[in-house]
């Protein structure tokens, strides 16, 4: 993969990544195919777990500034630790079930 192919991968990651944030505590019920289709993408891709971390991160520190901007606590951001703990558990199993193969 060349490196403008990783530059747009990984940008159409953090999107859908975005999306599953926003849906997180929501009632979507498409929730569970977007993680499940957000991991099959970081698994063929090999993308290493620091790096959907990073992208973690980016997109809270994101929606931090949106919401002091319209003078709101970014306190609630914090729940969102479990959307990141689900998709690294979500990640582990699909290893895990790799190698049993």
């Amino acid at each position: 993969m060349s490196h403008i192919d990783r530059q747009v991968l990984l940008q159409q990651l953090k999107s859908d990544y975005r999306k599953i944030l926003i849906d997180y505590f929501t009632t979507d019920k498409t929730l569970k195919e977007k993680i499940d289709k957000f991991i099959n993408a970081v698994f063929c891709a090999n993308i290493p777990v620091p790096q959907i971390i990073e992208m973690h991160m980016e997109l809270i520190e994101e929606f931090s500034k949106q919401l002091k901007l319209e003078g709101r606590s970014d306190e609630a951001l914090l729940d969102y630790r479990l959307t990141l703990i689900d998709i690294l558990a979500h990640l582990c199993e699909v290893y895990r079930s790799s190698i049993s193969k």
